[in-house]
């Protein structure tokens, strides 16, 4: 009787094939984040240099008041966006799948603002929130600083993450839609049930796999998000402190400021935010997300 072989020539050629893949992320992700883990514990120095010097910019962060505040708005954030946002995602999903004339154009406009560059969305919402002469001032007919206001700027912040990415979610929800059997549905018609009743019978829990995917990533979206705050909300706004993420701090002490250790510090925080909302979404999906199709 031979010796048995370690490995098939199929899993030598599946190996093969997600190597590319597993290199690319040791690479682009395992390493970068193992040395902004060692910077973390250390005072960085002009010139590349670094020495751990241990905890202290852990406690430095930890009684950051500006440290926390960016934690709440990162958090308040994710509240404004994820619920509202998914929640239009699903209805835009729904309203695309129903048998409505120019459904294809529909789909391309939704889809529009996430090709769209960033900068340009930003320059245009500027424009729509100016308080001298924007669109909704005028409409309304008073006056409101939507952007220098403290407790305006991130709801309207919001507002524009919440416009440019419905169309991306409702796109992906739409395929989850549309894989469902229409058995389902022809034989729901028979027993009587209305269209309301088959989305929360049928619908809602056959889409809840892709629903699941779709929270996952506009959760960790929210949390790091940084480029529309930088665009919207610039250096010398008075509510910049009502406005600042995670992120948008992070890149103040490392690009601004120069203390790479202590924005490593964040980073580090971040990732561990992001790991326990995740970790959370994974345990609370076993009682809402249905993978029997």
């Amino acid at each position: 009787m031979g010796k048995k072989k370690w490995l098939t020539e199929d899993a030598k050629w599946g190996y093969l094939l997600v190597a590319p893949t597993i290199i690319g992320l040791v690479l682009l992700n395992v390493y970068p984040f193992i040395q902004t883990l060692v910077l973390s514990f250390s005072t960085t120095h002009p010139f590349g240099y670094y020495e751990i010097t241990g905890v202290g910019n852990y406690v430095q962060m930890f009684s950051d008041k500006e440290f926390w505040k960016a934690t709440w708005n990162s958090i308040y954030f994710c509240i404004l966006t994820v619920p509202l946002g998914v929640f239009l995602s699903l209805l835009t999903a729904v309203l695309l799948n129903a048998k409505i004339a120019g459904k294809t154009a529909f789909r391309a406009i939704y889809f529009l603002p996430m090709v769209v560059a960033p900068a340009a969305i930003a320059m245009v919402w500027k424009w729509i929130f100016n308080a001298e002469y924007g669109i909704i001032n005028q409409i309304i007919g008073t006056k409101v600083n939507w952007l220098t206001n403290p407790a305006l700027v991130l709801p309207a912040c919001a507002v524009v993450a919440i416009w440019s990415a419905v169309g991306y979610d409702a796109v992906l929800l739409l395929s989850g839609i549309q894989n469902i059997s229409k058995s389902y549905y022809e034989a729901a018609s028979l027993d009587g049930a209305s269209k309301v009743q088959q989305f929360f019978q049928i619908t809602l829990p056959m889409v809840s796999p892709t629903l699941f995917v779709v929270l996952i990533m506009r959760l960790m979206a929210s949390i790091k998000v940084y480029d529309l705050i930088y665009m919207m909300v610039d250096q010398s706004n008075p509510a910049l402190t009502s406005a600042q993420s995670l992120m948008y701090l992070f890149y103040r002490e490392s690009f601004v400021a120069g203390n790479r250790g202590y924005a490593s510090a964040i980073v580090v925080w971040t990732v561990l935010l992001i790991a326990g909302v995740t970790a959370l979404q994974f345990w609370g999906q076993k009682k809402w997300v249905n993978y029997e199709v």
